[in-house]
């Protein structure tokens, strides 16, 4: 009797031992990614640091090989436009197929991390008929939240195809002068928060955004940049992506192993 308690102790104690090195092993691997991430988070900060011009000069500390023009200040009204939100009534919610009527928690979903590609919300034709609704078809465009305390996460999204947007939610349409990828970048350098105003809810008009001064490199530069950092927030999308499905396997398994 007493050497089968034995047995059946020693058993637990042997299964508890391989469960604590599978999740320790786990955990370990978990870590590794995020250091990774983490590393590469602050690769990509160093170099918008280097690679754009600060404190109003007109020259990057770095630069790739054949450029050496200045870049030229623009305000941001001089090279595209803002574009305002809509109303988007509850009930006309909910719709899975034509436009898509982009809101700011749309940004939250996965694969919409550098450009929407898929919306929790569309609308067909007939609601855009009846509402006389405009869609918003120049694009490249960048949206980010326009009210509200969203402002302060201070995101901004590519959008490179038809949308619409609701009223908490603000575009800047590019126009012709700009690389996209390059355009997205330095949205990524604007420090939007600061250009609110201040109120019960913080908000931006167009004129407050179109009035930003930011300084442009020519195209052919640009283009090169543009590349670059795309290739950088790709490298950045594929490891956060891997840490979050490594996250959800050690959810699963905590849930499976354990009454």
């Amino acid at each position: 009797k007493d050497s089968g308690l034995v047995r059946i102790k020693l058993v637990i104690c042997q299964e508890q031992k391989q469960i604590g090195t599978f999740f320790q092993q786990l955990d370990k691997t978990i870590a590794l990614h995020q250091r990774k991430l983490t590393k590469l988070k602050e690769l990509k900060q160093g170099y918008l640091q280097k690679m754009f011009p600060k404190n109003g000069s007109k020259f990057p500390q770095l630069r790739f090989a054949g450029f050496a023009d200045a870049w030229k200040q623009r305000k941001l009204g001089e090279v595209g436009k803002t574009q305002s939100g809509i109303g988007f009534p509850d009930a006309e919610q909910g719709g899975t197929e034509g436009v898509p009527f982009y809101k700011v928690s749309d940004m939250n979903k996965p694969g919409n991390e550098h450009e929407m590609v898929n919306a929790n919300n569309y609308v067909n034709y007939e609601q855009l008929s009846r509402k006389k609704w405009k869609i918003i078809e120049t694009v490249p465009a960048v949206i980010f939240a326009k009210v509200g305390a969203a402002i302060m996460l201070n995101r901004k999204r590519l959008v490179t195809s038809p949308f619409l947007i609701d009223n908490n939610t603000m575009a800047y349409v590019f126009d012709g002068s700009w690389n996209i990828d390059f355009g997205k970048t330095l949205f990524e350098t604007i420090n939007l928060p600061r250009y609110a105003q201040v109120g019960a809810l913080p908000s931006y008009n167009g004129s407050d955004i179109e009035s930003i001064e930011v300084t442009l490199p020519n195209k052919g530069e640009q283009v090169k940049l543009g590349a670059f950092f795309k290739s950088l927030d790709d490298t950045i999308t594929l490891h956060q992506r891997k840490l979050e499905k490594l996250q959800e396997l050690k959810k699963g398994y905590l849930q499976k192993m354990f009454c």
